[in-house]
Order: structure tokens, then sequence, then C-alpha cells
């Protein structure tokens, strides 16, 4: 057995309406199925998600606010009034200002930008930003990816007499700012058929509606901050993303091709992982570390130059990012251990004081993969005395809306349900972690904290085709509520397991299909290599992907995790004593339970192990048994699995000190013929003879020896001071009525079914034993009822 890192779920299928879809489309029932579970349950549904039907935008004025925004913005132009875009300093508020920047500057308004300094200024509007567009002149405000939670911002800013047009996507709270106008979706009494807009998304409605006619392009800016911001990709900001990578393809813009370069894109199709994962975290890069400012210069430059060295400016503040990530996420990781030690309560909130505040939604991010609860990371700021935090959540547990029962001590926070970001007093710290953990705690079951995989497909081996895969990337772009598809194969068998890469790090695997093989990758796994065995039934879940090499195209599975579901045996006869002890060392200490039949084994063996005498060994339940050695019959072997359970594994080492099955095992006939001589010598020296007998027979001395000890158990000799003597009329007795001759049939039956046997053999008698275990179980609660 080979425990899965995560929960597997099988989401449920509707095999009837996926052969309805598989009919009428003309594709497999693996992309019918994973249709119908994305919601997809028509034909004609059908044809528009997978493009077959070209889809429309929705008409932007369907957003509430949109038509007094467009008369303001008209007005400010024909009053030459000056208008300041207010952005934010992450992927999609850098790309949403460059939109709306991009924009307004069409329609002939005299525009600037403001992005707010993380550090000294932090999240959203602020009263001194507002103070300063005034002073400059600006007459209209419009805030791109931020404002829906500022309050005190908006009223500040009618104080001082100027107009603040809010566009967001972030959760609105209970009150909304008093502003000239408000563009999101999620607001009361939008109309708005779609919800889940990016910032920029909802900035490109305000271009399509300023521009009157769909502006293509700023397709490939709105691509970029829908991707990046992980918003469902579905409806709506899955026609932005699918038109936008084209767009980004093909660009013109000096900044995304320059872009495109550092990262290391040349003329491959785009698609959401080169945002997600390249594109993306360099953009927001720049503020995390400094000032936003460069990634918006870069979407915005004209000249190649001027966006190159952009470019390798902010590829720089990147890969400064990474390390600083590194170190703080080890730190974060330290001061949780020693703070909880193996008891990780069930949420997480850490704090201290010189953190970087640009990085810690990622340092957040990695301690929820490590540790998988709720976690909020802060900045503790000395001078000001506040903290800065960031906050990501696992499935079950609303962030936001968990935080929101907090606004006493919370002045300022805002986000979305798995993630969010706040302010607050540094004396409050305490409160807010012992608040957060109450109510994770209330919300979460245990099973909650261990991570879940939701499967969407169950595939054969020979199911995943280059066609089929084919079929499921018409799905793509692929991110939140339309993410790659988790194809589970199960149960297959290996014809093939190596490990690969430079560190031996990697696994690449072959199923066996009934057709085709199936080559699988599983990345940073090749530790597993030891504990799956060439004959385990194997299940692994992951995405599938075409390999080309060589001009060859094959399916191939990219593996996320591999589960044996059933108990597995290894082979370990043939390893090395002084390899045992440190393979040992290797099992899990809690699941360990090795066992000696003899005296002596674990000394030696040299073993630095607790090792159990048969008599006294724990349950097999879930355990790796280890049986280090023989036992003295099958008796013994028999009982300790008919009592012990089914463990997980069993490995068999059975180490003897000799092995008695190549010694001499005299037969019938040469029992016979030693009597004979007895019987004619009547008494002889042992000691005499003895050397003379092994010579004439060619026998050992241990046979000699052997059968001596026989005659003597049935009586047929006497032996004294090594002189033997014929005994008178002896009572016949049958060979097996000695215990020596028993215990030397044995042990040589012993090493024939155990130490010599094929592996086969050895799994399909360890598997009638444990079957065996289980019908006594069952057989035992039938008689108690």
């Amino acid at each position: 057995m080979l425990q899965s890192k995560t929960r597997w779920r099988i989401l449920e299928q509707n095999e009837l309406l996926a052969q309805e879809l598989a009919d009428e489309l003309r594709v497999s029932m693996l992309t019918a199925r994973l249709l119908v579970r994305r919601g997809i349950q028509t034909v004609q549904a059908a044809k528009r998600f997978l493009h077959y039907e070209e889809p429309t935008f929705y008409d932007p004025f369907l957003l509430k606010g949109m038509e007094e925004t467009i008369e303001r913005i008209a007005l400010a132009v024909k009053r030459k009034e000056r208008i300041l875009v207010f952005g934010d300093y992450d992927a999609d508020g850098v790309s949403s200002t460059s939109v709306m920047l991009t924009a307004l500057q069409t329609y002939g308004a005299d525009c600037d930008y403001y992005i707010p300094n993380r550090f000294t200024e932090g999240y959203g509007p602020n009263c001194p930003a507002l103070d300063f567009a005034k002073r400059q002149g600006y007459h209209l405000v419009i805030t791109v990816d931020t404002g829906i939670s500022a309050l005190n911002e908006a009223a500040h800013a009618k104080d001082i007499g100027l107009d603040l047009i809010i566009t967001d996507h972030h959760e609105p709270g209970p009150v909304l700012p008093d502003a000239y106008a408000i563009i999101h979706p999620k607001q009361p009494g939008c109309g708005y058929p779609f919800k889940e807009l990016a910032g920029v998304g909802v900035a490109f409605k305000l271009a399509h509606a300023l521009n009157g006619e769909l502006p293509e392009d700023l397709l490939d800016l709105c691509a970029i901050g829908t991707i990046a911001d992980l918003v469902p990709l579905i409806d709506e900001n899955r026609l932005l993303a699918k038109k936008g990578l084209r767009a980004i393809e093909s660009s013109g813009r000096p900044g995304i091709r320059a872009l495109k370069e550092v990262c290391g894109m040349k003329q491959e199709a785009m698609d959401a992982d080169h945002i997600g994962f390249a594109i993306g975290p360099r953009l927001n890069a720049a503020g995390r570390l400094d000032s936003a400012n460069p990634a918006v210069e870069l979407l915005l430059a004209d000249d190649e130059e001027e966006a190159k060295a952009l470019a390798t400016e902010i590829d720089s503040l990147n890969k400064e990012r990474q390390a600083i990530v590194s170190k703080m996420t080890e730190e974060a990781i330290r001061l949780v251990e020693t703070t909880y030690g193996t008891k990780i309560p069930h949420a997480i909130v850490v704090a201290k004081e010189g953190w970087n505040p640009g990085v810690i939604g990622i340092v957040a991010s990695r301690l929820v993969e490590q540790f998988y609860r709720p976690t909020i990371v802060m900045s503790i700021d000395e001078s000001s005395g506040l903290a800065k935090g960031s906050a990501r959540s696992i499935e079950g547990f609303d962030m936001y809306q968990e935080l929101a029962n907090n606004r006493d001590i919370l002045p300022h926070f805002g986000g979305h349900p798995m993630a969010a970001g706040m302010t607050l007093k540094t004396e409050d710290i305490d409160d807010l972690r012992s608040r957060l953990i109450k109510q994770a705690k209330e919300t979460l079951t245990d099973d909650m904290l261990t991570p879940a995989t939701d499967i969407d497909l169950v595939a054969e081996v020979e199911d995943v085709t280059v066609q089929v895969i084919g079929e499921l990337q018409a799905l793509a772009p692929f991110g939140v509520a339309n993410r790659k598809p988790i194809v589970l194969v199960e149960g297959a068998h290996i014809s093939d397991m190596r490990r690969i890469g430079s560190n031996q790090n990697h696994l690449k695997i072959q199923f066996t299909g009934a057709q085709k093989p199936l080559d699988g990758i599983a990345f940073r796994m090749g530790h597993l290599f030891e504990e799956i065995t060439p004959h385990a039934k194997l299940s692994a879940i992951g995405t599938v992907s075409l390999n080309e090499w060589n001009g060859k195209v094959k399916p191939q599975l990219i593996i996320d995790d591999l589960a044996v579901l059933e108990w597995q045996l290894f082979d370990w006869r043939s390893i090395q004593p002084n390899r045992l002890n440190s393979r040992l060392l290797d099992l899990p200490r809690e699941k360990l339970v090795a066992i000696s039949f003899q005296e002596g084994t674990k000394e030696r063996l040299g073993l630095d192990v607790p090792v159990y005498d048969y008599r006294q060994a724990p349950s097999f339940f879930k355990a790796y048994v280890v049986l280090l050695d023989l036992p003295s019959n099958r008796v013994e072997l028999e009982t300790l699995f008919s009592k012990k359970g089914e463990p997980s594994r069993v490995y068999v080492v059975f180490s003897e000190e000799e092995e008695s099955f190549f010694q001499t095992n005299p037969n019938r006939e040469q029992f016979k013929w030693y009597y004979g001589f007895i019987k004619k010598n009547q008494r002889f020296s042992l000691n005499q003879l003895g050397a003379k007998l092994e010579k004439h027979k060619g026998w050992s001395a241990r046979t000699v020896e052997f059968m001596t000890t026989v005659f003597l158990e049935l009586g047929f000799i006497k032996l004294d001071d090594g002189i033997v003597e014929a005994v008178e009329n002896p009572e016949k007795k049958a060979l097996t009525a000695s215990p020596t001759y028993q215990a030397k049939q044995e042990k040589a039956w012993l090493e024939n079914e155990f130490v010599f046997a094929s592996y086969q053999q050895l799994k399909e008698w360890f598997q009638a034993a444990i079957d065996g275990s289980a019908e006594t179980k069952e057989e035992s609660i039938l008689n108690g009822l």
C-alpha cells in the first residue's frame, strides 16, 4: 500500500447526459463527461463553450454606474479636466491601470496614473494621495481594481471637491463608499449577467463603453490581469482570456514582447500557465519590492529599447523576490513548528518584525501548502505600531467572511473567500490569532484539514490518446472554475519505472495498456521509487498532455499524486546486511514492525531499530511488517498473520546464519546404509571412524552428526563419550519420529517456500495468509451475531 498525499474525491458523473453530448458532438466520452462536470449540459451550451459558435461580449452598459461614468468622463474631456487613474500594485492592478489609461488617452482625455506604494501608503486609495491629486489639478479620480472598501477616502474626496469613480471587483462590504459612481458587478442592484470579472475586466468593460465597440487592441493586457488574478475562467472571463492569449501571441506591444523574451517564450502558443507562472509573477514583483510604476511603464512602453530595459529590471526584481520569499518561508515554518510542535491548530497566524510586507501573501500560500490550514502572515512595523497581514485559506473556510466577523479589530481589510489583506494594531495580533483559531475549529472538521483532490475523469490506460487530449485541450484556457482536468488512472500495471533527472528526484513510469502503454512523469517523486514494487497495481492522478519528441507525438500523464490501494510485498531477501540497517531506518518509525523468530537476529544483523519477538508483535493493521528471519516452523508464520490483521506492506528479509537447503539432506537410502554400518560394527569411536566414513561416502561431518543424532533420538543407538553402540532389538520407528529430523525437514521446506521461492509464489502465499486472517475475522463476527 502507498498512501496518497491528498484525499481523492471522484466527482459525480452523469453518464446519460455525457453520452448524449458524445453522440451529438462526436467527441470521446472523457470529453463529454468533463463538459457535463463543468456545468455544460446541452449541445448548444457545449458548442458555445468550445467556441464552435462565436460567443459575444455582454453590453457594458448593463453594469450599474456605467452611464454616469461615461457621461462624467465625456464632461471632463469637454472641459479639459485632468483625470487620474488610481491603480493597485499587483498584476491585475497594473494591467487595469494600463487598460484604463490607454482607453482614456484614446478617448482624448488629459490623464495620468497613480499607484500607491505598498510600503509607505498601503493598499487602496488614501487621503494624502487624494490631497496630492487635488493639488496637482485633477478633477476626477477613477480607481481600478481597488476602492470598494474606501469609505473614509470617498468621503474625503467629496470634502475636497474631487469626483471619485470606483471600478473594482473585490468583495463589497455592507456599506458602499459615497462616490460619484461605482462600477462593480457585485454591487446591489447591478444586473450585469456575469459577476466574476477581474479588476482589469471591469476596466475593459469601461473601455468598451468609451470606445463604442470592442477595444480588441486591449485584449492582451486584459488577459494578463484576468488570468494572473485567479478569477474563474468561465463565461466572459474565459472569452477575455482565450482571445487575449491569442492577442499576446501576435502582440506588437513592445512591453509584452520584452516580457515574453525575459520569460524565455519564443513563438510558442500561449496558455494560461505562461501568465500564471511567468508573466504575472514578474509584473507582481515590482510592486512587492518597491514601486509598481515600472510594471505599468513596461506595459505602456512604445519604445523597444526602453521596454527591454524595464523587462530586465522587473526580471531582476523577481529573482530578488524569490530569494526573499524562500528565506521568509523558512523562518515562518520554523516559527510555526517551534510554537506548536506537531499539534498544529486549526488556523495559523504568524507575525514578525522586518518581514517584507510585499511578499507575505506568497509566504502565506507556502504555509498553506506545508500545513494545510487557513493562514495569516503579518509584517510588524514597530515604528507605527501596525501590522500588515495577508491571508490565504483552504476549502470550507471563507476567509473574507471570517475576517468580517472581527471588524472591531480590523480597521482595514478586504479580499475574497480564499485570500485577503488587512491592517491592524500590533497589540491586537494575539486576539486575532485566538479568535481565528476558535472560528476555524468551529468551522473545519478533521477531514477538512487534509487536502482533497477532486477527480474529474476516471480513465483506462487505453482511453488516454492523442485525439482525446486534443479534444480536452479545446476546453482551455484553464484556470479557476475551469481548471485543467484531473484524470485518475486506477489500478494499472507497470511495465517500467525508473528514476530520472540529474539528482534522480523524478519518476518516469510506463503504465501497461491493452494496446499501447501510457507514459507518466512524476516530478519530485523520485523518493517513491523504493515504495512501489514493480508488481504493484498503481493508481495515479494528474493532468494529461502531449509529449513531442523527435517528431513523434505521444500522450502522457503529468502525475500529481500516486497510490497503491492494496498491500505490497517488498523483496529484500538479497539485500546486504550492511545496507539493511539504513534501509530500515528510512522507513517511518511509527509504522515499522520488525519481527524476528530466532534469538540474536537483531544483534547478528546489527540493527538500530526496535525488533519484536514474534510472540509479542503488535497489530499489523496498516503497518510496515519486516520479517527478518525464518520461523522454526510454518505454523508460527501462519498464526502470526491470522491474528495480527492486514498490513500495509510486508518486507521479506529471511536472513539466516546458514542455509540448510544446500547442506546434505540425507535420504532414506543413506540413513539405511548408515544404520547397516552401525549394526555391522556394533561399537566404534565416532571420532576415529567418522573421518573415514565421510571420505568413503562423501558426506560432511555435519551429515554424519545429523544422522547419528536422529538414530539416538529414535533409540536405535547409544552414544557415550564419542562411542557409538547399536541397541539390540530397538523399537521400530519412522524417521519423522525424531525431533531433529522433523526440524531439518521443516527448515528445508521453509527455505524452499520462502528463501528460494519466486516473488509471485511469495505474494500468493502471503495473500492466502492475509485472506485467511480476513475470513477468520468474518467467521468470528458471524459467530458473535
